[in-house]
């Protein structure tokens, strides 16, 4: 018997994220599964709040309130950047994401939420802050994790294991 989802296991899922306005933002079908170590944050919070418990086999719809998923939309996140800051010859799209350097140097992604004429409108809000999401998960594979996953705090997927 496969244990149910709990910390320090290994889970294993397909999942279709859509928006409240019906739109798909994320399809793990006809691709490789969600593979991630349950308890370390791999996932949304909320999706793995709520996958606790679960067992292989398992169909559920889980929905995710925004403060548990990719966060509140913070508005004091976004700037306007001219667009001759951007290196020659970017083509510079609504929705690209690009690493910039944050408070303290730290990298931090950015998003291009709007063009306006010569300016750039980009933000630091994940493009699906503030949206509920509405996942619907099949739980395919639970495992205990082998104490490197526990100790790296992700799972290893299919062939990925690292040999030293």
């Amino acid at each position: 018997m496969k244990p149910a989802i709990a910390d320090g296991h290994v889970v294993t899922i397909h999942y279709r994220l859509t928006l409240d306005d019906g739109s798909v933002a994320d399809d793990s079908a006809g691709g490789e599964p969600l593979v991630f170590l349950q308890g370390s944050r791999n996932i949304v919070p909320g999706l793995e709040r709520q996958l606790a418990g679960k067992k292989v086999g398992d169909k559920c719809d889980v929905v995710v309130p925004a403060n548990e998923g990719y966060g509140e939309y913070d508005p004091a996140a976004e700037q306007s950047v001219p667009k001759n800051q951007f290196p020659p010859n970017t083509e510079i799209t609504v929705g690209m994401a690009f690493q910039t350097k944050g408070r303290n140097n730290q990298p931090m992604s950015v998003w291009v939420r709007a063009l306006k004429d010569d300016q750039v409108i980009i933000t630091a809000n994940h493009p699906m802050a503030g949206q509920r999401l509405n996942f619907s998960v099949e739980v395919l594979d639970v495992r205990r994790a082998t104490a490197d996953e526990k100790k790296h705090g992700h799972a290893h997927g299919p062939g990925g294991h690292h040999h030293h």
